[in-house]
Order: C-alpha cells, then structure tokens, then sequence
C-alpha cells in the first residue's frame, strides 16, 4: 500500500492550532501571539481551536482534545494542523479518535514532535499518511539556519519534491531561550560545533529507507500496540526498508536503554535499515553514557547506528516526513539527508 501525501499549502489555505496535550500558559501568549503572525506572513489563514488553556498538563478534556482534533483533520479547509508544543499526555487521546475515518478523509498535514510523537506516529502507522516530524508552533525557527528546512517549507512542497537538509555543524549545548521574555525571538544560538557519530564502529554510511520514529518517552508506550505496529507497517508500506529514529529527551541512560530494549522487543525496529538517533542533553548513567545505551540496546540488528543526529530537543531541528522515502548519507567529509515526497 503506496504512502498518502496531503496536497502541498497554498496562499489562502487554513492552519488549524490546537493542542492535543498540553495548551499556552498566559506568561507564554506573547510568543504564541509572534507563531501565529509568522504563519499568517506566508499567506495562510490562522484557525486557533478552543483547547488551549495552558493552566495544567492538558489544555482540555480528553474527549474536548480528541473532538477538536478530529473536527480539524476532517475539514476539507484546513490543510495543516500544528500544535503549539508537545506536552506529556497524549496518549489517552489514541482510543478517541475514529481511525477508520480518519483513513478515509482527504489527507491533512500534522506536524509536532516530543509528545506528538504518541499522535503523528500512529497516524502514519494506520492511514499510511505522511506526517511532519518537525518543529511545534511555539519554537519554529522561523529563520532555518542554513542547509536545513521548517515544517513551514516542507508542507508546501508539491507532490513528489526531494529535498536535502545538511546539519549546519553546530547545535545549542547550554540554555534555552526565553519566550516569555523575548516572544520574538526567530532563530536559534548555535553555540558548539558538533557532527553525527556512527555508533556501532562501521565506516562510510549510505542507506535508504521509509522515515519512521519519534522521542524515546513517549512513543515508547505504543511500541507493540496496534497504534505503534511498526512492524506491519514496514511489510505493508515498506518493502525497501525503514530508516528508523529515536531521540531522547530528559531519561538518564540506563532507562533509555531500557526502553530501547523494550522497544526492539515490541518490534519497533523490525526491518530498520539503519537507525538515526537524535543528539540529547538527557544525562548520562553512573557507569553508562547516551551513546553507550544506544549501541548496549540496538548493536544486535547489525545495522547503523548514526548518532548527534538534529531530529530531537536540541537545537537545531532538521524535520522528518514519517514516510518518505529517506537517504542519509554519512562519511569523513558529509552528513546528510535526502527525503522524497513520493512512492
């Protein structure tokens, strides 16, 4: 079964906003209010839903989240829907949401990353549409730094676009920006220089698969679930092989590398290629580094394994499309990843 693409954005379409887990507090408006117009610049109409309070974990009820998320993947007007950023509880929306019509409805874009992993992920899983990895609302680069995209470039590409992102050679090491402070803020600081790492010793890398992952603590709790089938997936929708990838957050390395073993035996890396494995600030173990977790977990599938990769929550973000056809190329002298739109 081929990969669904929805149709790339043009000037006038909608962008829906809501937020399937966790909404804007009111210190953080100012920034969300700079999002918003930063979209509306490229020429789309801004639809922000009513799930938005910011004032717990969650931005509303369950059924409220999982209504209005329905209500903007069905309307034929809205052709992208980004959250303002991720949150801790997406999951419990996964039960409420009508997969079968889902399946049937003209193709939108989603895009998020770190708990929308729980969302996107099974939504290329189930429908066999695409989804943007990519950066929330909240912190876009509205700026990319050079050689790589935004979510905002991607989703209007026409059918059928290859793209190469290459990662800049610097990410952000220490501190975060403050959006409360400075909601304008556009671009990131990069302020150390740093490569991808091939993990498992082997030498030049040049590998291609179907793009399928998501953040290690919360795409976890599907693995094996029929919401988290990768294993399905890649013998329906991906006989030319997955490129697999994971990225961590804030665990200490002795429990990603347990969740990595538990996602291996759930099958979320059956028929992987290769696994690309985003660069983390998570803190190491006593006796057990980030890396050495990662090789501890996966060295087995005898496949590379390129860390430091720009896919997590240091910055800079290089975007994934789950289910395009991905190339990543890796060597002495480059590093990079080539998508294609298409079958």
């Amino acid at each position: 079964m081929p990969i669904r693409y929805p149709r790339p954005l043009r000037p006038g379409d909608r962008v829906g906003v809501t937020s399937p887990s966790s909404g804007v507090p009111k210190e953080l408006r100012g920034r969300f209010d700079v999002a918003v117009r930063e979209v509306e610049a490229r020429g789309y109409e801004v639809v922000v839903g009513t799930c938005m309070d910011g004032g717990g974990h969650v931005s509303a009820s369950v059924a409220e989240r999982a209504a209005e998320l329905m209500r903007m993947l069905t309307d034929p007007r809205i052709r992208a829907v980004v959250p303002p950023w991720g949150g801790e509880t997406a999951i419990d929306l996964l039960p409420l949401l009508d997969w079968e019509r889902l399946r049937s409805a003209e193709p939108t874009w989603v895009v998020g990353y770190s708990d929308m992993s729980t969302v996107i992920t099974p939504l290329t899983l189930l429908t066999g549409v695409a989804t943007v990895h990519g950066n929330n609302l909240m912190d876009t680069p509205y700026r990319a730094p050079e050689g790589l995209l935004s979510w905002l470039d991607i989703v209007a590409m026409p059918g059928g676009s290859r793209f190469t992102q290459i990662p800049p050679g610097r990410h952000r090491a220490s501190g975060r920006d403050d959006f409360q402070a400075h909601p304008e803020v556009s671009a990131f600081t990069l302020d150390t220089p740093g490569r991808w790492t091939r993990l498992d010793g082997g030498g030049d890398v040049d590998v291609s698969g179907r793009l399928i992952g998501g953040c290690v603590e919360t795409v976890c709790h599907v693995a094996g679930t029929p919401y988290g089938d990768v294993a399905s997936f890649a013998r329906d929708r991906a006989p030319e092989g997955l490129l697999v990838y994971v990225e961590a957050v804030e665990h200490d390395a002795f429990t990603i590398c347990r969740t990595l073993h538990g996602m291996k035996l759930a099958g979320f890396f059956e028929g992987a290629n290769a696994v690309l494995v985003g660069r983390t600030s998570a803190p190491d173990a006593s006796s057990l580094s980030q890396h050495e977790a990662v090789l501890d977990a996966l060295g087995s599938l005898g496949v590379p394994l390129i860390a430091d990769v720009e896919c997590g929550h240091v910055p800079p973000y290089m975007p994934l499309v789950n289910g395009a056809l991905g190339r990543v190329i890796h060597d002495s002298a480059r590093s990079e990843l080539i998508q294609t739109l298409a079958d």
